[in-house]
C-alpha cells in the first residue's frame, strides 16, 4: 500500500487545514492514524481513527481541536486542524496499521505516507 499525504502549508496561529492521505488500494479492515514530528523531536501519535470510522482517539494535546476521518470508499483518510498553534509545526505522516483498532504506538503502523509539512506561524 502506498499512502499519499497532501495538504500541508503554512497558516498563521488560530488558523485551520485539512490535511488528505489517500491509499493506492484499499485498506479496510484496519485501523488509521496520524502522527508528526518536529525537528528534534521523536515521532508522535496525533490522532488515530478505526477501520469503520466510529472510533477514534486523539493525542491530550489536540484535543478539541483536530477531527479524524475516513472514507473508505475513497482510500482516504482525513485530518481536520483547527485553533492551531505555533507548536503544531511539524510533519504530518499518516500510516496504515496492521490492527483493526487504534493504538498509538508507530510500530504497529505498517505503511506510512511521505509527510506533509505543516506551519504555523505566531
Amino acid at each position: 500500500v502506498q499512502l499519499q499525504a497532501s495538504g500541508g502549508g503554512l497558516v498563521q496561529a488560530g488558523g485551520s487545514l485539512r490535511l488528505s492521505c489517500v491509499a493506492s488500494r484499499p485498506f479496510g479492515g484496519v485501523a488509521m492514524g496520524w502522527f508528526r514530528q518536529a525537528p528534534g523531536k521523536e515521532r508522535e501519535f496525533v490522532a488515530g481513527v478505526s477501520w469503520s470510522g466510529r472510533t477514534t482517539n486523539y493525542a491530550d494535546f489536540v484535543k478539541g481541536r483536530f477531527i479524524v476521518s475516513r472514507d473508505n470508499v475513497k482510500n482516504t483518510v482525513f485530518l481536520q486542524m483547527n485553533s492551531l498553534k505555533p507548536e503544531d509545526t511539524a510533519v504530518y505522516y499518516c500510516a496504515a496499521s496492521s490492527l483493526p483498532v487504534i493504538t498509538t504506538n508507530p510500530q504497529t503502523y505498517h505503511y506510512w505516507g511521505q509527510g506533509t509539512q505543516v506551519t504555523v506561524s505566531s
